[in-house]
């Protein structure tokens, strides 16, 4: 199905939003960690209602990158879309801080990474992918549920922002079907 002219483009070209998107997902470079920080703040600006001051910096995106990766997707003119860390060093994978340019929100991006991301675990072994979301953001619990997570419990809200009503983790799964289990099936 073709997109209406009105969801082709947003500055009246008619070329599709997502035609200027890469091909490809990659993993991100310690040269990246700026504007994965910058794609961070401006995706979890939706989030100022319950906490003050940006989500992440540069030299945070870096410390995790150290634990784990970040799966970016570009715009072709090098700008970031989408990012998400995945660290899949364990028995279960976690994925986080997965943001979307609020620009490009609603064409499947996120999704496409969360799956990505799945795969990147399931390749390294992993059983199943874990991640948390704050309990005031009930749309995520939504869309998560939607691919197949669970909730499996609650945690703290430990963050270095001050909150500005009360709120914790909502800690949520999803079971993988690891690759070395898949070849024996």
């Amino acid at each position: 199905m073709i997109p209406a002219m009105s969801e082709r483009s947003a500055n009246g070209s008619g070329v599709p939003p997502y035609a200027s998107l890469a091909i490809s997902v990659r993993r991100a470079t310690p040269l990246d960690m700026p504007a994965i920080a910058a794609l961070v703040n401006r995706a979890y600006a939706v989030e100022s209602f319950f906490v003050d001051g940006e989500r992440t910096n540069a030299a945070e995106i870096a410390e995790m990158a150290q634990k784990g990766t970040f799966l970016v997707l570009e715009q072709a003119r090098g700008e970031l879309a989408a990012a998400v860390f995945v660290d899949a060093q364990s028995a279960s994978a976690y994925i986080g801080m997965l943001s979307v340019s609020p620009d490009m929100q609603g064409r499947g991006l996120g999704k496409r990474l969360v799956r990505i991301a799945e795969a990147l675990g399931e390749a390294m072994g992993c059983s199943s992918v874990g991640l948390r979301i704050v309990n005031l953001r009930e749309d995520l619990g939504r869309w998560y549920r939607s691919l197949g997570y669970e909730e499996v419990g609650t945690s703290e809200y430990v963050r270095h922002r001050p909150v500005k009503q009360p709120c914790h983790f909502i800690e949520m799964r999803r079971q993988l079907l690891p690759v070395a289990s898949a070849a024996a099936a």
